[in-house]
């Protein structure tokens, strides 16, 4: 008999006002410029039918509802979801649901895109399982993935600040940023899991590769951002960045 048992939730943003805490009050607009940008360079011109994996609110939905004939925004968070209605109303369809057992047909969507999320899910494996499913053949994926091998990160580790070995592709999970677990991952490791699922890597983005308070402080938003446009397909071969994008194709069946 197999295991059925479920890796726990990481985090349940129910109750929590991710929109206003985490991107209003904050100074993140360059992340959010950074983001916008390679998903603009990565998703498809024209979608059948889209799904926005653990989309939150629908803070990217400006980047995808006019491209898409069909738009779903998938997340576990019902307060979250009922933020997007506010948004968007009618212009998306929500679902909520659990990211290992997606609430979705084999091969229901054309596109997808699950943005700022892996760094909650203890089992990537499972969730890059899921991806697959519900692509459908010769079907395009967009997946930002949380990087351990950072440049910061091997500063620190190089002068003893941190343990977590950044060069190892072990899963480093950082409780010292949350209690619950925090989790990035090696690129070798990840991308060696999208190929043995299936995937073809189809192209690579570094992103967010300026995300520092002193660089803030040093350069205005609109500065950050032209360097940003310039480093995301240059530094991309050496995947140092915080976040680093995956366009993935899910081979046609022959």
């Amino acid at each position: 008999m197999t295991n059925t048992k479920k890796p726990e939730v990481i985090s349940d943003y129910n109750g929590y006002d991710y929109k206003k805490i985490f991107w209003e009050d904050a100074d993140r607009k360059y992340e959010d410029h950074a983001d916008r940008m390679a998903i603009r360079k990565l998703l498809p011109k024209h979608m059948k039918n889209f799904v926005d994996i653990a989309g939150g609110y629908g803070r990217l939905a400006d980047e995808y509802l006019d491209r898409a004939d069909k738009s779903t925004l998938f997340d576990y968070s019902k307060t979250e979801l009922q933020q997007a209605k506010e948004l968007y109303g009618d212009k998306v369809h929500t679902k909520a649901g659990d990211i290992y057992d997606l609430p979705f047909k084999d091969g229901e969507f054309s596109t997808l895109m699950m943005i700022r999320a892996t760094h909650h899910f203890k089992d990537m494996k499972k969730v890059i399982a899921e991806l697959y499913r519900i692509l459908e053949p010769g079907g395009v994926a967009v997946i930002e993935v949380a990087n351990k091998r950072t440049l910061p990160r091997i500063f620190r580790y190089a002068t003893g600040r941190i343990k977590n070995n950044p060069f190892d592709h072990t899963v480093a999970n950082l409780t010292e940023i949350s209690k619950n677990g925090f989790y990035n991952y090696h690129p070798k490791y990840i991308e060696n899991l999208f190929e043995k699922q299936g995937f073809k890597i189809d192209k690579v983005l570094s992103v967010s590769n300026f995300r520092s308070q002193k660089l803030k402080k040093l350069f205005k938003t609109k500065t950050l951002v032209k360097m940003e446009d310039k480093a995301q397909g240059f530094l991309a071969p050496v995947r140092f960045a915080p976040s680093i994008y995956y366009r993935l194709i899910k081979p046609s069946d022959k």
